[in-house]
């Protein structure tokens, strides 16, 4: 990783136009082991500008040319997740392991699924006389997280190369390096000039305008609802696209049927995976009200047992949390959940014993709660789950549903009535029982947990714009 003092503009590394730059911190050891650079406006528009100039010359490719464009990246993907795996462990403190088994592994899944999708994707057919086309909606800005860089950048990236858009990619700066690496390997895999272009920045310096900028068609952001909203209203001016995915406070209903060791067991372990920092993450686990008292008891065994320690300890079931401002803020709401009464079942304020420096925080667990405590209803994006207890299913439904969010639901029971419940929670996706990660199932949310789907069919659709061209002869092929 050659390049991460300059920024990767129209097919070559360029330096900023002014010159910033930021550290990057481990969050294991809280020291800083990498610098980056540090966009700006002038440097948003010379990449809007080659992606603007790149545009009609990739939108004329052919499905079959863009297919082998993202064979190429998809090879070597594969063939570096141990490079990626590492540089991700380093910037955003997932265990070694995981981050190369699942941090990058889901980035060659999504590029994948997407040439899956390709083949089959129908950009045209006909609806009577009228020929239904499927064309690329432009420059498209994108915007991602830290929390699983990899993940958020392929999952656009891959479609929108599949389509024929171009793009600019603002990843997030905590957790940068990851996204060099991409660039670097999309230049040898032979993407055109233009069509991907890399700006590092903050949100105000560079996320903003290219929300704002009036030659960017599309702005595909994920983050914060906090985020999402200034993403939103500085993007309402030139009425461009806006596809967020955003953040959850996802129910977890455990059925009276249920094996309730093993379902709370996997619920605990689900929330604490990558350090509680996932958007859909089972957060609210909702358990039949009788049987609380064994559920407290399970959750408790199973945190405790959770191994908290150093990315590149073979041991480690979680790292630290990504950074002073994360790790500060679940203390708080950790703090302010013991003030307002909520029992603490395990873990707690502070760092695990015998980790005195980095990020680090104790899975922990409270219940019963209420619906009205802060720590049922806001985001903690921690190791943090709350338990609550219903009497009746219509209770766990309106429960499930009590909250702004709306990005992930899941139950844990018979499959039958699993299935019913389903179509009563108001959640872009609901996962039954032990179910597998689908990449082609649509990713997003109902509410304020953002609008629009990713993954397979779903992202190429994301970033098509619909025509139709009627009084098409009938006889012509579509």
């Amino acid at each position: 990783m050659d390049h991460a003092l300059q920024f990767y503009i129209g097919g070559e590394w360029v330096d900023p136009a002014v010159p910033a730059t930021r550290a990057v911190i481990d969050p294991a050891t809280e020291a800083p082991f990498a610098t980056i650079a540090m966009g700006s406006a002038a440097d948003v528009d010379k990449a809007v500008a080659a992606a603007r100039a790149a545009f009609p010359a990739f939108a004329a490719t052919s499905p079959e040319e863009r297919l082998a464009l993202l064979c190429r990246i998809e090879a070597l993907l594969a063939q570096r997740l141990d490079l990626f795996g590492a540089t991700i462990s380093r910037e955003m403190g997932a265990p070694l392991a995981m981050a190369c088994r699942e941090q990058a592994g889901i980035g060659v899944a999504h590029f994948r699924q997407t040439i899956r999708a390709l083949k089959e994707f129908p950009f045209a057919r006909m609806q009577g006389t009228t020929r239904i086309v499927h064309e690329p909606i432009g420059v498209v800005a994108m915007i991602t997280p830290w929390n699983w860089p990899l993940n958020q950048i392929a999952c656009k990236v891959a479609p929108a190369l599949a389509v024929g858009c171009t793009m600019v990619l603002k990843p997030s700066e905590i957790a940068p390096l990851d996204a060099v690496l991409f660039a670097e390997l999309l230049h040898e895999a032979g993407v055109p000039p233009g069509v991907f272009n890399l700006v590092q920045g903050d949100g105000p310096a560079v996320g903003q305008v290219l929300a704002a900028h009036p030659e960017v068609d599309m702005v595909s952001f994920t983050g914060s609802t906090r985020a999402g909203v200034i993403v939103a209203r500085a993007a309402a001016d030139t009425v461009k696209r806006v596809h967020q995915e955003l953040g959850g406070k996802s129910p977890n209903i455990i059925l009276p049927g249920a094996c309730l060791e093993e379902a709370v067991a996997r619920g605990v372990r689900a929330v604490v995976d990558n350090s509680g920092q996932s958007c859909n993450a089972p957060t609210r686990m909702l358990v039949p009200a009788g049987r609380m008292a064994e559920a407290l008891a399970i959750a408790r065994a199973t945190a405790d047992a959770v191994r908290v320690g150093p990315p590149d300890a073979a041991d480690t079931d979680i790292g630290p949390v990504v950074s002073e401002l994360q790790f500060n803020r679940i203390q708080s709401l950790i703090e302010a959940a013991i003030a307002e009464g909520a029992p603490l079942v395990a873990g707690g304020p502070g760092r695990p014993d015998g980790l005195s420096r980095g990020y680090y925080v104790r899975p922990t667990v409270f219940g019963p709660v209420t619906g009205t405590m802060r720590i049922a209803r806001e985001e903690v994006f921690g190791p943090v789950l709350v338990i609550m207890g219903y009497d009746s299913l219509d209770e766990a439904v309106t429960i499930a549903n009590d909250t702004p969010y709306g990005l992930a639901a899941y139950i844990q029971g018979d499959p039958a009535e699993a299935r019913a419940l389903s179509g009563r929670l108001r959640a872009g996706t609901v996962r039954l029982n032990r179910s597998a990660w689908d990449g082609a199932a649509p990713f997003g949310g109902y509410k304020q947990s953002g609008n629009g789907r990713e993954y397979g069919a779903f992202g190429l659709e994301a970033f098509l714009e619909v025509k139709g061209v009627v009084g098409w002869d009938e006889g012509e092929p579509a």
